[in-house]
């Protein structure tokens, strides 16, 4: 039997005989992408108020309610637990704690779904069993038929076009803003009071000064160091660190330049810089001059991962063999391992002028020579489950530089798991490094 679309029906006499039932039992969805204002989840809960009030008016009754407030649909990788329980459930037919879900309700298609795979997966939980429904204010849809699918992809469809046009527009807006040289939205930035316009008297006299230090060829940790001596915290209260501290002093800011996702602005008509309406805290030279003393790997415009940088400089080359390739073997708390990379810091004895130490657990250091010497022994042993180099692989490792020699390590070699050293011992254990082949 062909089961008509079920959009606009008046009353649950419309319901096709295969659903009707004197109360249909179904799940109630709300979700909301922002709750940033008044924080109290009232967004969510006028849905789930309508949602009571759509499956009275046709003849359904509300038996388990699905939450995600706070969540957007349609940015990847968002995790949506209300969403994920829903489906679970209505594959299962039946709630956590026993009760039989017949359909589901909600406001709205964009509620549940922005993007094609949570299309999918929605209506895939959905049929899984037969005679489900689907309802919104607007009556009963047939999720069976082929013209029921189709309306839900015109929604999607919709609510993709929606969701594109409002980022461009929030894009554009923020551009305008940004081209008239009005100060940064969110906190407030170090060095500014809350205005972000007027410069604050301590932090602003201790970025020129960090600024005037580091183009002297002082290192940012040391700056770092002084800052969390003083008690100096951010204006989120975090304490400062050498990111933070580079972030705060190459910030185009600090010389009244505006800057927007990670770029320099110019002047469309003149290509200069833009300047902001804030007071700047050095001149532009002076900034150009702390800029130059950072790698490209180092600088940031903004905060934040993934940011363009200034220059075309190449990243400094490492100065050590097993830079790269060694990873923490420490355990955790949870019983798991650290796998933390391990990089080079100066030492502390003439026999070890650095050493190799895992910045996440801190629980894991070894000798600088003595990891590279144990990696040269690995890849030079011959040992049957190590790698077998030709002639000609050996002759190049013997005569190359640095440089070949960690790019025949890589082409053998994923890492090594350095196991955490034995207090006092006094013997150099080779087998603390555990290799991974290719």
């Amino acid at each position: 039997m062909t089961v008509d679309l079920m959009v606009g029906r008046e009353n649950v006499n419309d319901v096709p005989t295969h659903w009707r039932s004197e109360l249909l039992d179904v799940a109630s969805y709300a979700r909301i992408s922002e709750d940033v204002r008044q924080r109290d989840g009232h967004g969510v809960r006028h849905q789930l108020r309508i949602n009571e009030r759509t499956a009275h008016e046709h003849g359904c009754r509300v038996v388990a309610a699905y939450v995600d407030n706070g969540r957007s649909a349609s940015k990847e990788g968002m995790a949506r637990p209300g969403f994920d329980r829903l489906l679970e459930d209505l594959v299962r037919g039946r709630t956590a704690e026993g009760q039989e879900v017949h359909g589901v309700v909600c406001v709205a298609d964009d509620r549940l779904y922005r993007r094609p795979e949570d299309l999918a997966r929605f209506f895939a939980a959905l049929t899984s069993r037969p005679g489900r429904v689907y309802l919104d204010p607007s009556g009963f849809r047939d999720p069976y038929t082929h013209e029921g699918l189709l309306q839900a992809v015109r929604s999607l469809e919709a609510a993709v076009t929606e969701t594109r046009l409002r980022s461009d527009r929030v894009l554009n807006w923020h551009w305008a803003r940004a081209i008239e040289g009005v100060p940064h939205s969110g906190p407030r930035p170090f060095g500014w009071r809350e205005d972000r316009t007027t410069r604050h008297p301590q932090e602003a006299a201790l970025v020129e000064q960090a600024i005037d230090e580091r183009v002297a060829g002082k290192a940012v940790r040391a700056i770092a160091r002084e800052w969390f001596d003083l008690g100096v915290t951010g204006t989120r209260g975090g304490r400062p660190n050498g990111q933070t501290v580079t972030q705060v002093i190459t910030a185009p800011r600090v010389c009244g330049y505006r800057s927007s996702r990670g770029r320099l602005l110019l002047v469309p008509e003149t290509g200069e810089p833009v300047t902001g309406s804030w007071e700047p805290i050095v001149a532009p030279d002076r900034w150009q001059a702390v800029c130059a003393t950072f790698s490209p790997g180092s600088l940031y415009l903004h905060r934040g991962s993934g940011t363009p940088r200034r220059t075309d400089e190449r990243r400094p080359a490492p100065r050590h063999l097993a830079t790269g390739f060694l990873r923490c073997g420490a355990q955790r708390t949870d019983g798991t391992l650290c796998h933390g990379p391990l990089s080079a810091q100066k030492g502390r004895s003439r026999r070890s002028l650095y050493v190799y130490s895992c910045r996440s657990c801190q629980r894991c250091s070894i000798s600088g020579p003595l990891a590279d010497e144990a990696l040269e022994r690995l890849l030079l042993s011959g040992s049957p489950a190590g790698p077998r180099l030709t002639e000609d692989t050996r002759g190049r490792w013997k005569s190359g530089e640095l440089a070949e020699r960690r790019q025949i390590a890589g082409s053998v070699l994923v890492h090594c798991a350095v196991q955490p050293g034995v207090k006092g011992k006094q013997e150099w254990d080779f087998s603390r490094l555990a290799p991974v082949w290719r």
